[in-house]
């Protein structure tokens, strides 16, 4: 269960369409479920706002296959990171809808029903280079599936800084930014010091030796002078995709606040 389900539950209850015995009915669904190799948590929605993500690497096919398919039986977004077109094929032969994203490496399947909409503007993702791209799209995907329409910029790292700049608007609009670059992990201190919302950077494991598989950029973002700059671990695009929805997502309207209103961290831009 969700909380859109939850509300939709307790509206029902309050309205005297649904008794309170047929509600606890509703609500007897584990919060969890022992699956002997996975402990799935089947309420992080209501607590988190997103169901429980999969991370793939170190599972066996098998395994993704009975995670998944537990997950989408009790109607929830699942969405499966680092996995090969193999994995893919084996889940879609139990869920034909199972999407495979290549680029992000990722698995999707959503509810049955469940459509994804155009999505709350706001997200942008940003690439050094082209070569960042699948840790870009791994954010991208990610905070789309939550219910953001992300726009797109890939290449425009420091080494042309006019490619940039040929985009500010677009950055400018933004009311989260996630900057995806290796090598010396510039692009993020650059973005920040340019525009007026969150940035979070993505280091990546693009480069030559001294980057140290990302090290060296990961070190550059995390002593940048640049305010508003976080930061996430190597490689981790879901993780600053994550973070991008949640700073997009309307916050929950408060005590007092108007019905019908939800603020918002900083004014919607056209």
């Amino acid at each position: 269960m969700d909380r859109k389900n939850l509300r939709r539950l307790l509206l029902s209850v309050r309205s005297g369409k649904l008794g309170v015995d047929d509600a606890l009915e509703h609500l007897r669904d584990a919060p969890m479920e022992d699956l002997g190799f996975a402990a799935l948590d089947l309420h992080r929605a209501l607590r988190r706002g997103f169901p429980e993500v999969v991370y793939g690497p170190g599972k066996t096919i098998g395994q993704l296959v009975q995670i998944v398919d537990r997950l989408h039986r009790a109607r929830q977004t699942v969405l499966v990171t680092r996995v090969g077109a193999d994995a893919h094929e084996a889940v879609a032969a139990k869920h034909p809808r199972a999407e495979y994203h290549e680029t992000a490496r990722m698995i999707r399947l959503r509810p049955a029903g469940g459509r994804g909409g155009a999505g709350r503007a706001g997200v942008v993702v940003v690439t050094a280079g082209t070569s960042d791209i699948p840790v870009a799209e791994e954010a991208a995907l990610t905070a789309e599936t939550m219910g953001n329409a992300v726009e797109r910029i890939y290449d425009v790292g420091v080494a042309g800084l006019h490619r940039l700049m040929a985009h500010r608007k677009t950055l400018m609009r933004a009311r989260v930014i996630v900057a995806v670059a290796g090598m010396e992990g510039a692009l993020p201190s650059v973005i920040a010091g340019l525009t007026d919302c969150p940035v979070i950077g993505v280091p990546t494991s693009v480069g030559y030796g001294v980057g140290a598989g990302g090290r060296a950029a990961l070190m550059a973002m995390l002593n940048s002078c640049a305010t508003g700059l976080s930061v996430v671990n190597i490689d981790n695009g879901f993780g600053a995709g994550f973070a991008a929805a949640l700073v997009n997502r309307p916050r929950a309207r408060g005590k007092g606040a108007p019905a019908g209103h939800s603020s918002r961290l900083r004014p919607q831009r056209g």
